[in-house]
């Protein structure tokens, strides 16, 4: 006992300083790392993906905007310097601003179309209801499958010989035959049916997965206040829907402006034009590397990277700001100053 005392003793007077004032141990404080070390860390991690982007993304938009102002048969160096010829026949080619136009209407239907569908059926889907994975795995089974098979089960389908039609003669109603690919009035709404069909499911995960973020809590509080069904969808779900709703928005328009593989597949190289279904990218390629004048080709990507890089900026300025502004956080330094 007396060593332990001596002991207590002993460690009492070595916290003791000059004058009975009693000084705490020195903490050593972590040092934090340097910048350098850092700025190292983000470039070891990020390199790559950065690398990547730039060389198959960066670079191939400069390449192109380099070529476009050249007639360039795709061969040799480009040596026919004509400036800004090929833009001013693409902004003045009546094929061309038929494409856009295409664009256009493309963009606003998927909207249209698969919003409400997408909500309706994600709304169906969070319910407790018997079946729900396998609806669920119906649905998305069309994103999944390959262009290529989705564009040539439909256009074997809908040929005026084909399933479609040989099912509505079976079935009385021989007088609803239609050509539903090449004739230019129904055209244009025959792809949407596919579109819609092949890229619901992907509409639908995503409102789903929005609606499953909403706090179970929001629901029952308005239940226990008399809120009916529909009310608590409106005034609950579709609000906090809106962030997941304006980036799948987003994502239908960049993919309506670039939409090519269906098209293509469907209507070939030269129907699409004369069907009322010709894309920006349809006519690129008919264009471009059908026609044999590269450089031209060129200028029409150099076009269509522009238009739906417009369209980004502006639907990031206006529409989802207030979405990346809330998930921004101040950096330590900064907390609190003005």
């Amino acid at each position: 006992m007396a060593e332990n005392t001596s002991l207590v003793e002993g460690s009492s007077t070595t916290t003791a300083g000059v004058h009975g004032i009693s000084v705490a141990p020195a903490v050593r404080a972590r040092r934090p790392r340097s910048n350098w070390g850092q700025r190292f860390e983000i470039l070891v991690l990020a390199g790559p993906a950065v690398l990547m982007f730039i060389t198959f993304v960066i670079l191939p938009v400069f390449m192109a905007a380099y070529y476009g102002f050249f007639r360039w048969r795709g061969f040799g160096p480009p040596t026919d310097f004509v400036g800004l010829e090929n833009y001013k026949i693409i902004l003045t080619d009546p094929q061309f601003l038929d494409a856009l136009k295409h664009n256009a209407f493309i963009v606003v239907m998927s909207l249209v179309m698969q919003g409400p569908l997408a909500v309706a059926f994600a709304l169906l889907l969070n319910q407790n209801i018997k079946g729900r994975s396998l609806i669920r795995v119906l649905i998305f089974v069309p994103y999944v499958i390959s262009e290529v098979i989705v564009g040539t089960g439909w256009g074997l389908m809908l040929q005026y010989t084909g399933a479609l039609n040989d099912l509505l003669q079976k079935m009385g109603l021989g007088f609803l035959k239609f050509d539903w690919i090449a004739n230019a009035n129904v055209a244009i709404w025959t792809l949407m049916v596919i579109i819609s069909w092949k890229y619901l499911g992907f509409a639908v995960i995503l409102m789903l997965a929005g609606m499953q973020s909403i706090p179970e809590e929001l629901y029952e509080a308005a239940a226990i206040d008399g809120a009916s069904f529909w009310k608590i969808q409106r005034w609950i779900t579709l609000p906090l829907l809106g962030p997941t709703i304006r980036v799948w928005a987003f994502l239908s328009v960049i993919g309506s402006l670039q939409l090519f593989d269906l098209v293509y597949i469907i209507w070939g190289q030269y129907v699409s034009s004369t069907a009322g279904t010709s894309t920006m990218a349809t006519y690129m390629v008919l264009q471009g590397r059908l026609a044999g004048n590269y450089g031209y080709g060129n200028a029409v990507a150099v076009v269509i990277f522009l238009i739906s890089l417009v369209i980004a900026l502006v639907y990031q300025r206006f529409v989802l700001r207030r979405d990346t502004e809330g998930a921004l956080t101040e950096a330590p330094g900064k907390k609190g100053k003005a």
